[in-house]
């Protein structure tokens, strides 16, 4: 068998088994999905008139601040899903599997390559939960077009490759599952630094550094852009360079730290 053949057969197997393991423990997932369908309810059934308001949209209508809301909101859900991906990796690093698969005929890299698939696919599947549960009290995308749909999925399933990635990192160099937990964070931190509640004209100036230079704003506004017909600007381009740059760093430190350690 070649090598990109066997290499596709174990990375196959090794992604069956962890969308084994999401499917009989749903618990991590589901708890970490629900912060970003909380976060919609609260803002919206809360906040919604008053932040219609401030965005310019009148009082006494939520709709307005809802369609600001969601984008923000299907990225920061695949920030939280990807964090499972990190608790996932260092429960296997800690437990002693990996040093099992490293004795056996398969090929090195698929154990990863099956982390991060089985990761970008339950994002996706999460994404869709809440943005179902968005469509359920009233969001609307009626001006995006048929490209801007694709290209709106696609700057999705970028962005959760890249965050995937970087999780995979930090559930590597983490000693155990709460450690991994912890260092991934800032994954959900960061769109709360973002312009996925508020826009960035809003905030003070000394914060604005913060949530411009970061790599959820211009994946936000980018995705917001694509969905409500609002302008993009270059923050499309931004968010695809942050998303390569994340990535690739994701992928390098992973690989590393995975062959670093001892056979």
């Amino acid at each position: 068998m070649s090598t990109l053949a066997l290499a596709v057969r174990d990375s196959s197997t090794m992604l069956r088994r962890n969308l084994l393991h999401a499917r009989r423990y749903p618990s991590l997932t589901l708890n970490l999905l629900l912060t970003p369908i909380m976060l919609l309810l609260l803002f919206v059934y809360i906040f919604g008139d008053v932040m219609s308001s401030g965005l310019g949209e009148g009082g006494g209508d939520r709709s307005a601040y809802l369609a600001y809301l969601v984008p923000g909101l299907l990225l920061m859900t695949i920030g939280s899903t990807t964090i499972g991906t990190a608790v996932s990796v260092s429960t296997d690093m800690s437990e002693g599997i990996i040093a099992r698969f490293r004795t056996m005929a398969i090929h090195r890299g698929s154990v990863l390559i099956g982390h991060v698939v089985g990761s970008v696919i339950q994002s996706i599947a999460s994404v869709v939960l809440v943005g179902a549960v968005a469509v359920a009290i009233g969001f609307r995308s009626t001006d995006a077009t048929a490209l801007e749909w694709l290209a709106a999925f696609g700057l999705l399933v970028l962005f959760a490759l890249a965050l995937t990635w970087i999780a995979v990192g930090m559930g590597l160099v983490s000693p155990n599952a709460e450690a991994a937990s912890n260092n991934a964070m800032p994954l959900i931190l960061l769109p709360l630094l973002s312009s996925a509640f508020v826009p960035v004209e809003g905030m003070p100036g000394w914060f604005r550094p913060i949530a411009e230079y970061q790599p959820f704003t211009p994946a936000i506004e980018t995705l917001r852009g694509l969905l409500l017909g609002t302008e993009i600007g270059n923050n499309g381009w931004i968010a695809v360079a942050w998303c390569l740059g994340l990535a690739v760093l994701g992928y390098f430190w992973a690989a590393a730290k995975f062959n670093s350690d001892p056979k």
